[in-house]
């Protein structure tokens, strides 16, 4: 399968495809942190979903202007603004070129302007001890199962120091999530 993974410059996601010999590309406007700049491609998310016929996108939108947790910073800003453009138009022209589409935002206010969520998942319930909640917008394929639910859950996420990377390293996706994902949909269409 032909899978794209749009606003991942992790690779989490896509390493657990190529796993299961799937053509997997992660895509970010940012160079790669996953070891794999020949799976990565660099350029803006809609010019990627053009380049090929796609049997699965996953999405990762940046949720920094759209989180409910930004409320009380971007109310009525035009970043909120071009934040929700931004992810509301991913989702209608992956929709169109793709049968499979999943996009995943954490609490977001996304739910007014793409429709509501499919799916709420936690990292405590793909073998990491920590709460965060995270949304799934689910198009053409099963909702994940989760795969091995542990104890000791902590909300460590909000309690990262402040630094310059810390937007990214809250956004990474978990490898326990990405592995379920690529286990549960890497060929398996509804």
């Amino acid at each position: 399968m032909k899978v794209l993974i749009l606003c991942e410059e992790s690779q989490v996601v896509a390493k657990e495809f190529r796993k299961l010999a799937h053509e997997a590309y992660s895509c970010d406007l940012e160079k790669c942190s996953g070891g794999h700049p020949e799976w990565h491609i660099q350029k803006d998310a809609f010019v990627a979903l053009d380049l090929m016929s796609w049997d699965i996108v996953i999405m990762h939108p940046p949720c920094t202007h759209t989180a409910l947790c930004g409320n009380r910073w971007y109310w009525k800003s035009p970043l909120r603004a071009a934040g929700i453009k931004f992810c509301k138009d991913l989702w209608e022209k992956a929709c169109k070129v793709c049968e499979c589409v999943v996009l995943e935002q954490p609490k977001t206010i996304m739910q007014s302007f793409i429709g509501p969520k499919t799916q709420v998942v936690h990292p405590y319930q793909y073998g990491h001890g920590e709460t965060k909640e995270t949304w799934l917008w689910i198009k053409g394929l099963k909702d994940l199962v989760p795969t091995d639910e542990v104890e000791g859950r902590e909300n460590r996420i909000w309690k990262m120091p402040p630094s310059k990377n810390r937007s990214k390293l809250r956004s990474k996706t978990y490898p326990g999530i990405g592995k379920a994902m690529a286990e549960q949909w890497g060929g398996i269409a509804e």
